[in-house]
């Protein structure tokens, strides 16, 4: 039997030990800017919106702690009370629902860019501590899994009726606002491929119908799979990620997005990048000869067909 009582004390500081890793998280973290820089993005008629600091908080938490789905991590933080003194959140506090990251990361967060400038943030604190060399850089790319029913597909040459942009998921109205702009017609008679530099690209193997941007992915002695690339710069002095790119599957937007991030390294924390290693997936002569023509090293092993 539980007893209820009237009354009660509880200090929530008390309880999360000196040496918890949140505490050392919250003595470096500044996210005084949030609230001016969304202002923006929310009304100030209706109800309530949720804190976008509290929503940030929770979504380190889940990255620090591995916690990659928002709905666990909307439960973990219900009954952590080191994460809840980290989210700032008291003990009767209620916790957002998990949909509503869904909805800030399509819509305020990713206009706003605010993600990007406590990635960024956290960079700068590195480099101001020596964490970073700045000349030597490393590229990669991780497959993430697509969270969709591969057997939702059709193959990419086939006609696609796509519903009416009224009707359709975001995801499908993204895509179908990406095709518009690159000229591409769409509708029933499009079939999933696209226009680069004035060509017409081949189109897909398979197109998703869940998420269309989703690239169909095949390794030998795996089965088949909808997914998209994270794409990293690393400095090699300590293993710092100094940008991260989300893309499409593809070689090709793989070595796009490698010249966006060291223009933007460069740009943003003046480290010109003196030499560069990757993998064979970046063994593109146009790879090569953008980072030869910027004076960059490149230690990239070279296929043979190249």
């Amino acid at each position: 039997m539980v007893r209820a009582s009237f009354f009660c004390s509880f200090d929530l500081d008390k309880v999360v030990p000196p040496d918890q890793l949140v505490r050392q998280i919250d003595g470096l973290l500044d996210l005084s800017w949030v609230h001016n820089e969304l202002a923006p993005f929310y009304s100030h008629t209706g109800q309530p919106s949720i804190d976008p600091v509290l929503m940030i908080r929770m979504l380190i938490v889940g990255y620090v702690f591995a916690l990659r789905s928002e709905r666990r991590l909307c439960a973990e933080v219900q009954v952590n009370l080191a994460y809840r003194w980290f989210c700032k959140l008291g003990i009767e506090d209620k916790i957002p629902d998990h949909s509503v990251f869904c909805r800030a990361r399509r819509e305020r967060f990713r206009e706003s860019d605010a993600l990007r400038r406590v990635f960024e943030g956290v960079v700068a604190m590195c480099i101001s501590t020596g964490l970073v060399g700045g000349e030597a850089f490393s590229i990669d790319a991780s497959l993430i899994k697509a969270d969709v029913d591969k057997m939702k597909r059709l193959p990419g040459d086939q006609p696609i009726a796509w519903p009416k942009a009224e009707e359709a998921s975001n995801a499908v109205r993204e895509y179908i606002a990406a095709l518009d702009a690159s000229g591409d017609e769409r509708g029933g008679e499009h079939g999933g491929g696209s226009n680069e530099g004035g060509h017409r690209r081949k189109p897909p193997k398979e197109v998703s119908l869940t998420d269309p941007q989703a690239t169909w992915v095949t390794r030998p002695g795996v089965d088949p799979f909808f997914a998209y690339d994270a794409n990293y710069l690393i400095d090699n002095k300590a293993g710092i990620i100094l940008d991260a790119v989300g893309t499409r599957a593809n070689q090709a937007v793989e070595i796009a997005v490698t010249q966006t991030m060291v223009d933007r390294v460069e740009r943003r924390f003046d480290l010109p990048t003196q030499r560069l290693a990757g993998d064979t997936a970046y063994g593109a002569v146009r790879l090569l000869k953008w980072l030869v023509d910027r004076n960059i090293t490149p230690h990239v092993p070279v296929a043979a067909t190249q």
